[in-house]
């Protein structure tokens, strides 16, 4: 009796102990979040260079740091400040007059006269879906705006967030296998199924962000240089929108892009609206279909409905975070049921990495098979 009551007494303060430090690293949560993604994603990197240098792993740890902040943070500073300074910099001219967003709906209106028609057969009105457009877009650019002057007061939390990051990317880098095991040990839901969780959260995170974000960017990318050829205004704006809205599946870039030839259409230029036209379909759109299978796999993608509600969930929650960790919840709740149903329901064994390895090398020799094929 004495032995039961001195466990439960044990497991209730070791809970209680866990939450209390669970909220003493919420502030931190994004740092840790983006620190176990960005580990997972150059951890090939280091193995690679580890295995060249295995007297090293600190010095190896080091050099796959620095390669991702050339690789990844510098260049994504760079953007993200000129993409704030060019959102406040045109917030502002709409505020003052110098550009006329009324007028230029106005002017699509005329060049397209059915659009009244089409609009009121569903019952619709055009004024009324026209000053709720603009009201939506001011207060965008308003939240925008907000954000950016929020930003620039907070600059020195920023930065320590970003070192903190780094740090233990460091870490996670050079200890990663070690951690995962000590994880496995120490949780106790049964050492197999915490093999296939732990694969399936690195495998998800890497195609959240290697994959899905890779195109993303590159039809962000497309779209911006499209946009700059043309001689369209804020192209850099354009560019950074659709690489968000090329997260989110049945949306895509092409809610920018083919609006963007409607109004050249309006405006008289055609040549510059066939060009957009074209090439928002026969390159942008295509983007999708060629590298996403490539990078993130057959076998790892969700299906678009659950990324769809999981990232838009996943943004509003977490903020810009949103778009990786809401997947990767998603996929987590699936691998938790197909365990439960595999195992309780059907009885039939799970897949699971080979027991001998690491979820990161089980997860390592399955991408390198299907880069192969």
């Amino acid at each position: 009796m004495q032995e039961k009551l001195e466990r439960r007494s044990f497991i209730f303060t070791l809970l209680l102990v866990t939450v209390a430090f669970g909220l003493l690293l919420k502030p931190f949560f994004t740092a840790i979040f983006w620190a176990c993604a960005v580990a997972l994603i150059f951890h090939p990197s280091y193995r690679f260079l580890l295995q060249r240098f295995p007297k090293w792993p600190n010095l190896t740890a080091l050099v796959t740091l620095l390669l991702c902040m050339v690789v990844v943070i510098i260049p994504v500073l760079l953007v993200a400040s000129s993409f704030i300074s060019e959102v406040a910099n045109l917030y502002q001219k709409v505020q003052s007059g110098e550009i006329n967003l009324g007028a230029k709906v106005e002017q699509v209106r005329a060049a397209f006269p059915g659009v009244n028609a089409a609009l009121e057969r569903f019952g619709l009105d055009f004024d009324n879906i026209k000053e709720r457009l603009l009201g939506g877009l001011m207060t965008a650019g308003s939240l925008i705006a907000k954000n950016a002057l929020a930003l620039g007061q907070n600059t020195l939390n920023f930065f320590v967030s970003l070192g903190l990051m780094l740090y233990l990317t460091f870490f996670l880098i050079r200890d990663g296998n070690a951690l995962v095991a000590l994880l496995i040990r120490a949780l106790p839901l049964g050492d197999e199924r915490e093999k296939l969780l732990l694969a399936k959260f690195a495998e998800v995170t890497r195609a959240t962000i290697k994959g899905n974000l890779v195109v993303a960017v590159t039809q962000g990318a497309l779209g911006g240089l499209i946009f700059w050829v043309l001689g369209l205004p804020a192209p850099l704006l354009w560019g950074v929108v659709m690489t968000i809205l090329s997260l989110l599946p049945a949306v895509g870039a092409a809610i920018i892009w083919f609006p963007a030839g409607l109004y050249l259409y309006a405006t008289g230029e055609t040549v510059k609206a066939t060009v957009l036209m074209v090439y928002g379909v026969a390159v942008i759109s295509l983007v999708d279909n060629i590298l996403r299978p490539i990078l993130v796999g057959r076998d790892t993608k969700l299906p678009d409905y659950i990324v769809l509600f999981s990232t838009v969930g996943g943004l509003l929650m977490f903020g810009i975070s949103g778009f990786a960790i809401g997947p990767l919840l998603a996929a987590l709740f699936m691998a938790f049921w197909e365990i439960f149903m595999r195992e309780f329901i059907s009885g039939t064994e799970p897949l699971l990495p080979s027991p001998d390895k690491s979820p990161l090398d089980a997860l390592e020799k399955r991408n390198s098979e299907q880069d192969s094929v």
